[in-house]
């Protein structure tokens, strides 16, 4: 697929998804749902992406939807509809067997906020400012806003940002653990991929199960999330990739892993 909205490059086993509509802040069209979409779907496939990380160009993140998009007499089954399939889009960051780094570089506004909340985690820029201001125009977050959000951080800081729309700066989001880290403008993204390449030096396949414990553990009760992870540690124990982790340490050198 050839893009249009968005930016899409492969380099030393990281995917880059850059949206590039920096005229408008990087404001969400349908169309650019569908290209990350597409983008998301063929990484999926490609054996040779390890991990992902997605950012902004110019001085946004994401400014949330094009206004250009946003009707007053909008009907019920339309905004069910468009929620609805930004939730399956962000499922498919939760499905996706690989980590994914939101490098939140300037305003994320609604929406915006909302796909950092679906990434696995948020490398933020000094300047970044986080929002869901669905409040002030009558409406509520409806890509997985209301959901993500308290999970992530707890339900006291959420209320306040749900019912207040309130933006929430860099050093705050920190604080309240809405984001991993904050560095300066010029260093976000070394320090995203510096992040991520601390993750794809471990084996991927235990990569990928802790990611499948974490959110699907999160649904289930204590009881459940602790025997699906003795399961999925029974299934690691006889990989390629575990044999070798022990080996290499017991050898006191690097671990080499294969995905196997």
């Amino acid at each position: 697929m050839s893009y249009q909205e968005i930016i899409y490059e492969v380099k030393d086993h990281i995917a880059f998804i850059t949206i590039n509509r920096p005229e408008v802040f990087n404001a969400l069209k349908m169309s650019t749902k569908y290209e990350i979409e597409n983008a998301i779907d063929t990484i999926a496939e490609d054996p040779e992406v390890l991990g992902v990380i997605i950012t902004g160009k110019g001085k946004g993140f994401i400014a949330g939807n094009d206004i250009s998009e946003i009707r007053i007499d909008a009907k019920a089954e339309e905004t069910v509809a468009m929620s609805t399939h930004a939730h399956k889009l962000f499922e498919k960051f939760d499905n996706l067997p690989k980590p994914i780094i939101a490098a939140v570089n300037g305003f994320a506004m609604g929406g915006g906020t909302e796909l950092a909340l679906a990434c696995d985690l948020r490398v933020a820029s000094t300047k970044a400012v986080f929002a869901l201001p669905e409040v002030g125009l009558g409406v509520a977050p409806c890509y997985g806003g209301t959901q993500r959000l308290p999970r992530l951080i707890g339900t006291g800081y959420a209320k306040e940002m749900l019912y207040t729309g309130r933006r929430v700066k860099a050093d705050e989001a920190l604080r309240i653990g809405l984001v991993n880290r904050v560095v300066e403008p010029d260093q976000l993204m070394d320090s995203a991929v510096e992040l991520m390449n601390s993750i794809l030096k471990n084996a991927p396949i235990a990569v990928r199960v802790c990611k499948e414990l974490v959110n699907r553990g999160m649904e289930m009760s204590l009881e459940e999330g602790l025997k699906l992870e003795s399961d999925l540690n029974g299934m690691l124990a006889e990989t390629a990739d575990a044999k070798e982790g022990v080996k290499a340490f017991f050898e006191k050198r690097p671990a080499v892993f294969e995905g196997k």
